[in-house]
Parts: structure tokens; sequence; C-alpha cells
């Protein structure tokens, strides 16, 4: 099974910038996409961004030249810099993976974190 723990979330002021990082563990070797997600209270869980072993990474529209996925393959790690953050980027981030197989980018995913919360402030 796979463990997905994320990291660095916080409070910031609109403009600013936060990076949140997510760690796996476990049986990472059936990881191929890794991905972020985000779901404010009363909202729909919504796709941020993912990348994928060969280092492809895909944005939704809403966050497109102002964030950044990346991974780093050996560490098991991966991690979303966010920048010029607004208030409507406040939710709930989430880290999921899944593995080969699924396309690109996929749509579904099999593994999960906790989350970590992210507030901008007007």
């Amino acid at each position: 099974q796979v463990q997905l723990v994320e990291s660095g979330g916080g409070l910031v002021q609109a403009g600013g910038s936060l990076r949140v990082s997510c760690a796996a563990s476990g049986r990472t070797f059936n990881i191929y996409t890794m991905a972020w997600f985000r779901q404010a209270p009363g909202k729909e869980r919504e796709f941020v961004a993912a990348v994928n072993w060969s280092e492809a990474v895909y944005y939704a529209d809403s966050v497109k030249g102002r964030f950044t996925i990346s991974g780093d393959n050996a560490k098991n790690t991966m991690s979303l810099q966010m920048n010029s953050l607004q208030p409507d980027d406040t939710a709930v981030y989430c880290c999921a993976a899944v593995g080969s197989g699924v396309g690109w980018p996929p749509i579904k995913y099999n593994y999960w974190g906790q989350g970590t919360q992210v507030t901008v402030s007007s």
C-alpha cells in the first residue's frame, strides 16, 4: 500500500507564495503519476496539477502561470510552488497518486493523503 503525507500549508496574504509538499512511502513503485487536488468548503474537489515519472506536467487552467508542480523520483516526494495566491485558492490541498496505464493526464487516482490547509487572506 502507498501512504501520502502532505505538509507546508498555512496562512498567507493575497499575492503571497506558499509551497506544499507530499511525501510518499510504502509500495511507491506502484506510483507513476502524482497530483494535487484541492477542496474548499461547500465546493467539489478540483484538480490542480499533476506530474508523472517521466516529468510531464499538467495544470488546471485556473493555476497556469502561478503554480509549479515538481517531483523527485529518488526521494518519492512532490511539491507545489504556489505564487500570486488569491483568496479563491483557499482550500485543503490533497496529494494523490496512481499507477501506470491510466492515460495522461489521469482522471482517477488510487491513493490520497489527508490534506493540508492553505488559507489566503484578502
